[in-house]
């Protein structure tokens, strides 16, 4: 009954194995530009079978990990981690198909939306078990004889969520990847394709909005928000940035205005009535940004100028949002919803790729820079994890490989 047990097990792991790792391609053509070295590489993926708390259920595979079950069943674990990772271990140049891409990844953040899904809960979810990460930027190690958009050396991020890149090294699809310019900080370059797109695409395509005019918004020092008050400083547009009260909130409020912010203030002030006063010198917002929702998002909505619209693109309340009758009539106020995800969906990777192009512009400029980072080996996750799901912490966790 054991053995039976254990070898079911055992099958299963290798299934999924199959499955979790690039397939080696060893049927297709020939890749250019790589040589292969005597020692096999030494592949490390952070994966999760089952969705719970990341601190939990995600683990550090390798494949000497693997090897550990070798004395159960050698002939079948040995087919297994042959067919599985062949490519992982050897990276020879018949390994890479036409059409596939093998890249080194170099740095690859812990977002709110990774968080999401590993437990669960987001409109995305991959089938498990899965690597996760959906965002970060690698380097092109060798290319398909039919890939003719990169080639060695060329920095790269992913096309879509999913992709799975907290790992050491993989194989993708030439069309899951977007080059992006390697002249620019690695930090911005691995924060670039979540982030600062979803900041600019809501500041651009819900509002009208005019040099001068005035933006509110919440969670205002997480990577979105910081990349909103940056943008909007380059647009000319004013911000309001409203974070939660902390002790260090003097030394918060002075980061986010050396970005760009032209006020920071907390949700308590927000909440108080001489917050009518505030828009004497400056006009009311016509664009509100959510990721909280809940009572603060409430608060955003009464600021609004008539006619004006509440984006929301997060939920770290976990409450609702909370409209007012009388604001919705009265006010004629818009609620409305962003997902970049979808937006990706809606338009062509060409599209994306300008999208792309057009914050890689302001990075050089120095008018986007990368939030606060904290840089973490891979082999140290589970520090990470924990870290990037504290309370009052404005520093991304960024694995590096």
């Amino acid at each position: 009954m054991w053995v039976c047990s254990t070898l079911w097990r055992v099958r299963a792991a290798a299934r999924q194995w199959r499955r979790l790792l690039p397939a080696s391609g060893c049927h297709g053509p020939a890749a250019s530009s790589y040589s292969a070295s005597a020692e096999p590489a030494r592949v490390r993926a952070l994966v999760y079978g089952h969705h719970g708390d990341p601190a939990k259920v995600v683990e550090g595979i390798t494949r000497e990990l693997f090897q550990r079950f070798a004395w159960i069943f050698p002939q079948l674990i040995t087919a297994a981690i042959s067919s599985a990772s062949t490519v992982l271990k050897n990276l020879e140049l018949a390994a890479v198909g036409g059409s596939d891409v093998h890249v080194k990844m170099l740095a690859a953040p812990i977002n709110p939306s990774d968080i999401n899904m590993i437990q669960g809960n987001y409109g995305l979810l991959p089938e498990l078990p899965a690597v996760g990460g959906n965002e970060g930027v690698a380097q092109v190690v060798a290319v398909g004889s039919n890939v003719t958009g990169l080639k060695p050396g060329d920095w790269v991020i992913p096309a879509n969520a999913g992709l799975g890149t907290w790992r050491t090294e993989a194989v993708f699809s030439e069309e899951a990847l977007i080059q992006v310019p390697s002249d620019i900080p690695l930090q911005s370059a691995a924060t670039l394709g979540v982030n600062p797109c979803t900041a600019y695409r809501m500041l651009m395509d819900f509002e009208q909005l005019q040099p001068g005019d005035s933006v509110i918004q919440n969670a205002s020092n997480s990577g979105v928000g910081q990349a909103v008050i940056q943008i909007a400083a380059a647009l000319g547009l004013r911000t309001i940035n409203v974070v939660r009260d902390r002790p260090d909130i003097q030394k918060l409020s002075d980061r986010l205005k050396s970005l760009g912010a032209e006020h920071v203030i907390t949700e308590e002030e927000l909440r108080r009535p001489e917050m009518k006063n505030f828009f004497k010198d400056m006009p009311q917002p016509r664009l509100a940004l959510n990721c909280v929702g809940g009572k603060s998002s409430t608060e955003l909505l009464r600021q609004l100028a008539r006619g004006g619209t509440m984006v929301t693109y997060g939920g770290m309340a976990k409450q609702p949002v909370i409209a007012s009758v009388s604001l919705l009539i009265f006010k004629d106020l818009k609620l409305r919803g962003f997902w970049l995800s979808q937006w990706k969906k809606d338009h062509s990777p060409d599209q994306f790729k300008e999208l792309i192009l057009t914050l890689c512009d302001l990075i050089r400029r120095g008018q986007l820079t990368a939030p606060a980072c904290s840089q973490v080996p891979l082999q140290d996750y589970q520090s990470a994890l924990e870290a990037s799901m504290k309370p009052f912490v404005s520093s991304k966790q960024i694995l590096t490989m």
